[in-house]
């Protein structure tokens, strides 16, 4: 796999042209186009190949692209970009499944559907949100924020939700946030929601003795900083160093820095859970000892 490909897997399957080249330099962004491992989306955007053929599959079916699919569609950034096309299909239809189809039954309405294409922003996060595991939820809603939906359709769908998935989808609903900078990020913050006593918010701005910064996440009481730390060029020593010298200012200023790889977040989330919950009970019981003494 290319730089240029794990870039682009590792950020959700989109980045602009501008981050592609400051993560892994032009000469690898001009081969990665040239061979196609990367394509052209929109606005100086560029992704992973493979939506054209999702929506020749969906039209092939006489349905649409629905779920992940649908998000991808979008333009939004996902946790796990799917092996197979998501298609919706009429209810009665009859239908012979290939195998690169995982395929959904439902009569949507006229405004459920984009130009005979794909779900309806909404239809798409309701979907999504329903059927699929809370940090893979909150990626989506995050990226769909991020893009320019707006608060009030999530609002509106957890407000209206009945039945299967309800809890999932009014929890990320509520959590969702268009500042979280991408999947990665939206996934460390979905296990944080699980620590209690963890209050978390993204890209905060911490203004230090030294040092102004505004971290993945941060909780202000417990003065805990989480940074997801996500795929940087190699060769960049500028970059490690900088972020280095920045982490020592914010430990000297009493802040807890920590910071996970995307393989422990995305693969390894007891890991992650237990640091959080014993840097919080640490945190926690030094506060208390605070507060007797003062």
């Amino acid at each position: 796999m290319s730089d240029a490909v794990r870039f682009l897997v590792q950020r959700g399957g989109f980045a602009t042209w501008g981050e592609l080249v400051e993560a892994t330099g032009r000469s690898e962004f001009d081969r990665a186009v040239r061979v196609g491992h990367i394509v052209w989306v929109s606005r100086g955007r560029y992704g992973l190949p493979g939506l054209d053929l999702d929506v020749m599959t969906a039209h092939g079916l006489r349905g649409v692209l629905s779920h992940v699919s649908a998000a991808l569609w979008h333009g939004w950034e996902v946790k796990t970009l799917p092996d197979k096309t998501h298609v919706t299909v009429p209810r009665r239809r009859r239908l012979a499944t290939p195998p690169t189809v995982v395929p959904h039954r439902s009569d949507l309405g006229s405004d459920e559907v984009v130009d005979d294409i794909c779900t309806s922003a909404r239809r798409t996060l309701l979907d999504c949100l329903r059927t699929l595991p809370v940090d893979e939820g909150l990626a989506i809603g995050d990226s769909a924020l991020r893009h320019g939906v707006r608060r009030e359709v999530l609002t509106d769908i957890a407000a209206t939700i009945r039945g299967r998935g309800r809890p999932a989808v009014r929890h990320v609903a509520r959590h969702a946030d268009g500042s979280a900078a991408n999947p990665f990020e939206s996934c460390l913050r979905a296990l944080a929601l699980q620590v209690e006593g963890l209050q978390v918010s993204p890209q905060l701005r911490v203004v230090g003795s030294r040092t102004t910064v505004r971290p993945d996440l941060v909780d202000t009481r417990l003065r805990i900083i989480l940074e997801a730390d996500s795929f940087e060029w190699h060769g960049d020593r500028s970059a490690l160093r900088r972020d280095a010298r920045r982490y020592n200012l914010l430990v000297v200023d009493g802040w807890t820095v920590l910071r996970f790889s995307w393989e422990d977040v995305m693969h390894d989330p007891a890991y992650v859970l237990d640091v959080l919950q014993r840097v919080v009970d640490a945190r926690t019981q030094v506060l208390r000892g605070r507060g007797r003494t003062a």
